[in-house]
């Protein structure tokens, strides 16, 4: 019962760095998809406040250490979603001045496939979080190795995705 309430009151910090920000933006800003009747509170003023942190976009080498700072200032618990190619691998920006991978930086919980993904992928990589988090297998492995559950799901393409209503699955 702790871990499903846990799971519906996440608070997110949006690290949009590129496109992909934008669909961030329209998963948490347009009544379509409506992320907040998920549990999920976006835009929390600081990131001591925030549960969740999503890297949107490709992240340079300067951002890093930044991204690390936000990352430890959050609460324990916490999570990462890698959202998009960039986050997730460097896209195709293979040189020196972006960092391949966000995993290099911060331990990531789900991938978010897609250039840019949609709401939909977005959203389902929120549920999948949920339901890790509900599980209660998320934290013990955390505790464990300090490593994210590394949970790649598979993108949806727009308008194909209904989105689950409060765990019911």
């Amino acid at each position: 019962l702790f871990n499903m309430s846990r799971s519906y009151s996440l608070w997110v910090y949006q690290w949009g760095l590129a496109c992909c920000a934008i669909e961030m933006g329209a998963a948490f800003g347009s009544p379509r998809y409506d992320v907040m009747r998920l549990g999920v509170i976006p835009l929390p003023a600081s990131p001591r406040q925030a549960d969740i942190m999503i890297v949107a976009g490709r992240v340079s080498q300067k951002m890093a250490p930044v991204l690390r700072q936000i990352y430890d200032q959050m609460m324990e618990p916490k999570w990462v979603i890698s959202m998009g190619v960039c986050a997730s691998s460097g896209g195709m920006f293979n040189n020196y001045a972006i960092v391949q991978g966000v995993d290099q930086i911060v331990p990531v919980d789900v991938y978010a496939p897609g250039c840019p993904p949609t709401p939909e992928t977005l959203i389902h990589a929120i549920e999948t979080l949920h339901q890790l988090i509900e599980d209660g297998e998320i934290m013990s492995r955390r505790k464990a190795t300090g490593a994210g559950a590394n949970v790649h799901i598979q993108e949806i393409a727009a308008g194909t995705y209904t989105p689950v209503v409060l765990g019911k699955r």
